[in-house]
């Protein structure tokens, strides 16, 4: 059963609580290193899957659920420190409503860095208490991303040791070996 969202309004608050928003079209080992990364420096993740049907995602937000809770279900530290929550709308009114001090954002390369400098100065324009941290993940995941993973998988091409098992077998379901 999915570590989903179920905490009432009334929640007494925790020390530092931050959003690690995403499509996660699929989860893969990138963002899982970012998720532990993540639990060493705050007091509770949530880690928040945006339901963006424009972006026609491979994967249903149930499933990206699932995935996303079978592949961190080993992660130390995961438990009342740790939830998964979806959304749709805009991130800062998430961030806003969960009282969240800081969001998440997963940094690979210079690249990644325009696009997210911009998205953390509108959010802070929004939302001035709210902060944005940048997270590398380690560098055998730099290379790694949602598109290009469903794209090798496409072809029929094994994706091991690039996404959780899970996320492996879901995509072999959905491109089968050729």
């Amino acid at each position: 059963m999915p570590r989903l969202d179920s905490r009432s309004e009334d929640t007494i608050p925790v020390g530092k609580r931050a959003v690690y928003p995403g499509m996660f079209d699929p989860i893969h080992n990138g963002h899982v290193d970012v998720i532990q990364r993540s639990l060493q420096i705050f007091d509770e993740v949530i880690v928040a899957v945006v339901a963006n049907p424009s972006k026609q995602p491979l994967f249903s937000v149930s499933e990206r659920l699932e995935m996303i809770d079978e592949a961190t279900a080993n992660i130390v530290g995961v438990g009342t420190s740790f939830r998964i929550a979806a959304f749709d709308g805009l991130l800062i009114d998430l961030v806003a409503r969960e009282r969240a001090d800081c969001i998440v954002r997963g940094i690979r390369a210079v690249s990644d860095f325009e696009y997210e400098f911009q998205m953390a100065l509108m959010n802070r324009k929004l939302r001035p208490t709210a902060e944005t941290v940048f997270l590398m993940p380690h560098e055998r995941y730099t290379y790694i991303s949602s598109r290009l993973i469903k794209e090798v998988a496409s072809f029929g091409t094994s994706v091991a040791g690039m996404v959780p098992s899970i996320v492996e077998k879901r995509l072999a379901d959905k491109f089968p070996p050729r």
